[in-house]
């Protein structure tokens, strides 16, 4: 006979958690788990492999701008349902709880490394960052102001391209940002595109890919269609890399990829040698 009573699973109560959620991420480029600290001070790019996470529009803002120099414009505009699409101002309601955004790109008048300029800066989590009226719309009028006011206009993109809920709503904005553009470019005026993960779609046929410098994250993808579509569309084998922005910079789409802790002081290179004089 035993002098101890034989313990089981249950006698140890209620399993804990190893360690708080949200301490840590995983990449899905290496599968290293990084600390969310860490990753959050080397601006989301993981420091085993330095695949690039998406980040957020306003996160973008703070590691580009000027501290404090950010004014954001047209705040009060809010998408409608024009073609009674069936729960889609319920699912806008719900991203702008999830994201504290009114829409999926965040406009304004900023200044980096001392110069001014209009951005444009969509974010991804909001409906995949869709175009819709509203988008079109407050891209349209930052490049518009940046014509006005004799500045250079900066867009990040990052989209998964037009908003069905829309339709051809959605599809006009692609003409009327492109149309800005030319008036823009008429002005004699720079307009410098930033790609970064994903941009397709619309976004891709529109302005994306109508700067005068185009720039790109590392490895982010820039198509129209998905690698699968075009696939079974051409029924051809894909070259290595296809739609990655190294595909797209050997090619010619793309001027420069830039990494995300270079792209504030390259972007003030670059305006400093492109913009007007004051």
């Amino acid at each position: 006979m035993g002098f101890f009573k034989k313990r089981t699973v249950s006698d140890l109560g209620e399993k804990k958690k190893d360690m708080p959620e949200g301490l840590w991420t995983k990449c899905p480029s290496c599968g290293e788990s990084l600390f969310e600290q860490a990753l959050l001070k080397n601006l989301r790019v993981c420091t085993h492999c330095g695949y690039h996470f998406t980040i957020s529009s306003g996160e973008r803002i703070q590691s580009l701008v000027d501290e404090g120099s950010f004014s954001e414009m047209d705040l009060q505009l809010d998408s409608v349902d024009a073609l009674g699409f069936k729960g889609y101002l319920d699912k806008v309601k719900a991203y702008q709880n999830k994201t504290g955004l009114k829409e999926a790109v965040v406009t304004g008048r900023a200044s980096i490394e001392t110069i001014p300029v209009l951005l444009a800066i969509m974010d991804f989590r909001f409906l995949g960052a869709s175009m819709g009226s509203v988008v079109g719309e407050k891209i349209t009028r930052a490049i518009e102001a940046a014509t006005a006011e004799g500045k250079a206009v900066i867009v990040f993109s990052s989209s998964g391209g037009a908003r069905m809920h829309e339709g051809i709503l959605s599809l006009m904005q692609m003409a009327k940002t492109s149309g800005a553009l030319a008036r823009h470019a008429e002005a004699r005026l720079p307009y410098i595109s930033v790609l970064t993960h994903p941009t397709t779609g619309g976004v891709t046929a529109s302005f994306a890919t109508l700067g005068d410098i185009i720039i790109a994250e590392p490895k982010c993808m820039i198509g129209f269609a998905g690698p699968r579509v075009v696939k079974e569309t051409t029924h051809a084998d894909l070259p290595p890399g296809f739609q990655t922005a190294e595909f797209m910079m050997k090619h010619g789409l793309v001027d420069m990829i830039v990494e995300r802790k270079d792209m504030r002081a390259t972007l003030g290179g670059l305006l400093r040698y492109v913009s007007p004089r004051q």
